[in-house]
């Protein structure tokens, strides 16, 4: 499991050092300890939203298995390693609480998420099956995106828009990545998932 805990650290690496994304945060003007805030709320969001896609109820039964065995996996990962770099039990231990917390959050959150968008698409006529398919798809990475931008603004989200559509566009190319991995797909249901992805973003980034 060293290569998870790996890619997870890495993913939440990749936007933190992202100029955009600290400009975004006002990284100028804010302490060492909020910016290590931020970057462990980054990290959450990696680990919930693979966990949330475990738990998706369009994945195949043949894959649900496998995939509950590999969620229990998936936090342990990533402590793990905090522990083999000489990170204090009480410290390992509030990982554990914070992650668990986090995904009982967005578990709920994702209800209301799946509301929000039944009404948004049934504003534009007749929902389809085909809509209900992607509405229920895109749930654990509108869930995540919406709950990591309110906790790393400390829920005060007016006018950072810019900042959600940049985490929302960086923690999708990671989901359609991972999806489909659990899918147990090749590359070509990939490319179009990412159309999918990519049609979904330009109809929702104006989603807080």
């Amino acid at each position: 499991m060293e290569n998870l805990s790996q890619a997870i650290g890495s993913e939440a690496f990749k936007l933190f050092t992202n100029p955009k994304f600290r400009n975004l945060c006002l990284f100028d003007t804010i302490s060492q300890l909020e910016q290590d805030r931020i970057f462990n709320e980054l990290v959450i969001a990696v680990v919930t939203v693979m966990m949330l896609t475990c738990d998706a109820p369009d994945i195949s039964d043949e894959r649900k298995a496998l995939l509950s065995k590999f969620k229990d996996q998936i936090a342990k990962s990533y402590t793990n390693q905090l522990k083999s770099l000489g990170v204090e039990r009480k410290f390992l231990k509030q990982w554990d609480q914070l992650i668990e917390m986090r995904y009982q959050e967005y578990t709920h959150d994702k209800s209301m998420a799946r509301e929000a968008a039944f009404e948004v698409e049934s504003g534009y006529g007749e929902i389809y099956l085909k809509k209900l398919s992607e509405i229920q798809m895109m749930l654990p990475l509108q869930t995540v995106a919406i709950g990591c931008h309110r906790h790393i603004c400390r829920s005060k989200t007016d006018g950072r828009d810019e900042l959600f559509k940049l985490i929302l566009r960086w923690l999708g190319e990671f989901y359609v990545e991972f999806r489909v991995s659990a899918e147990g797909k090749s590359i070509h249901p990939l490319s179009r998932l990412k159309v999918k992805l990519r049609r979904w973003f330009n109809s929702k980034n104006r989603v807080k």
